[in-house]
């Protein structure tokens, strides 16, 4: 309806003024069924027509705003209890029924997938550590597996991505506790490789990640102040060993290239100890050689002391101190003592498993406080080291045995290892990280 305003300035230019525009079906028929007339109505909403639909749709009319409000309201995660007290029980659920916990509903989903159900079980301290090992079987392919220490179990996961399923001479890491990277390596087909694939422990998926700017493999790998730093290795088509390095921040999601090394390497081994970052490998000339890297002013120096000389393979740090082992022929622990810059024995496992490779220790990584060795039989055996002086022989809880069956073999088998050798290894495991959810 529209109706002139006497005595304005809009009048006198005769412009018309409408009536605000109401909608009726949400007005008179329910505000009072029984008006029959335009009088009736007006003394409601003056100046608006009455609605003669007999059959009302209520959504016909409904705004974008009103749909807003309507999605906004969701169901309760537990029904009964307001959402904060649900998060309080279902952040008490353990780790190894996660995945089914996904399951349920959209919700639920999605609480599980974000970084905020699981910074509250890390803030209260009941985030699981899973050791997560990656294998090469028989057929050169590449599987892997995680295992739950807390319930002894092996728990299934997604596919490796293809790109790495035959790959050789990749590394592997963990940045923010969760996320475990896989980058560069070698592949079949395509030779060396620059891609980066990062799996997550909280949605138990893999995706992309920005390439490195080098092509590379056999290269050496660590991770400080969550960032990754990878140095060296061989590259194809090129004849020495690679100088370069370059490091990634997860937070720019962006590679950068750092200081050259001294000379070329081929890395085997490396840790970092004391804010330093120690690799030892090979040079262009196959001579053994060894340098640190100071990330805090970017310098690469040559080191040659009584740390390197005695630094064996598997080795990892807990607490500032630098362990090693060896498990050729049973397990035996040793310690860097920066006092007398050398190597000390520290826990034997008193346990004579024989000379096979299968049962060498093909890693060595902190769990749960605790030092956690991973044979090649996928066997696994955790060492309390914070009671050195104890005998394992009347503290058997110094030395547990968790995971496998290869810890006690019988003679024929012991004979049969020894006669085969380390010839017998027939499948191994390439990397071994923890991952915390």
């Amino acid at each position: 309806m529209e109706r002139r305003v006497e005595g304005s300035p809009n009048a006198q230019r005769g412009i018309r003024l409408q009536a605000p525009l109401v909608d009726s079906v949400s007005c008179y028929c329910k505000v009072d069924a029984g008006l029959k007339t335009v009088a009736t109505a007006r003394k409601f909403v003056p100046g608006s027509k009455i609605c003669i639909q007999p059959d009302i749709n209520p959504r016909a009319h409904r705004s974008r705003s009103s749909r807003r409000e309507r999605n906004r309201v969701q169901p309760p995660l537990l029904p009964g209890l307001p959402d904060d007290l649900a998060i309080a029980c279902l952040i008490r659920v353990p780790r190894v029924e996660h995945r089914k916990l996904r399951l349920v509903c959209k919700r639920w989903q999605r609480l599980l997938s974000g970084n905020f159900y699981y910074s509250l079980r890390k803030n209260l301290g009941m985030a699981e550590e899973w050791v997560y090992v990656m294998k090469r079987d028989r057929d050169g392919k590449i599987s892997w597996h995680a295992f739950d220490p807390t319930y002894q179990l092996w728990q299934p996961l997604p596919p490796v991505p293809v790109e790495y399923s035959e790959a050789r001479g990749f590394g592997c890491a963990v940045l923010s506790g969760c996320h475990l990277y896989l980058f560069g390596g070698e592949d079949p087909l395509r030779g060396s490789m620059r891609r980066v694939v990062f799996y997550n422990a909280r949605t138990n998926k893999w995706h992309p990640a920005p390439s490195m700017i080098r092509r590379r493999h056999c290269f050496g790998s660590c991770v400080i102040d969550n960032c990754l730093y990878v140095a060296g290795g061989e590259c194809e088509g090129i004849q020495r060993a690679l100088r370069s390095a370059e490091v990634y921040d997860p937070h720019r999601s962006k590679w950068s290239s750092i200081a050259e090394m001294g000379t070329g390497m081929v890395p085997f081994i490396g840790v970092v100890h004391n804010g330093k970052w120690y690799l030892k490998g090979l040079g262009s000339r196959r001579q053994v050689m060894s340098e640190a890297y100071d990330a805090e002013t970017n310098t690469w120096t040559p080191v040659n002391d009584g740390m390197i000389a005695g630094w064996r393979n598997p080795s990892t740090t807990m607490n500032g101190h630098l362990y090693s082992i060896d498990c050729r022929d049973g397990c035996k622990l040793r310690v860097y003592d920066e006092a007398t810059d050398s190597w000390n024995k520290f826990i034997d496992s008193k346990l004579h498993l024989g000379s096979s490779r299968a049962l060498e220790a093909a890693a060595l990584v902190p769990l749960n406080g605790k030092l956690c060795i991973i044979r090649n039989n996928m066997s696994i055996s955790l060492v309390d080291v914070s009671s050195p002086d104890k005998h394992v022989e009347s503290n058997p809880h110094l030395w547990e045995n968790i995971a496998g069956k290869g810890h006690f073999r019988t003679l024929v088998t012991n004979l049969w290892s020894s006669i085969a050798g380390r010839s017998s290894l027939k499948s191994h495991i390439v990397h071994c990280q923890v991952l915390q959810a």
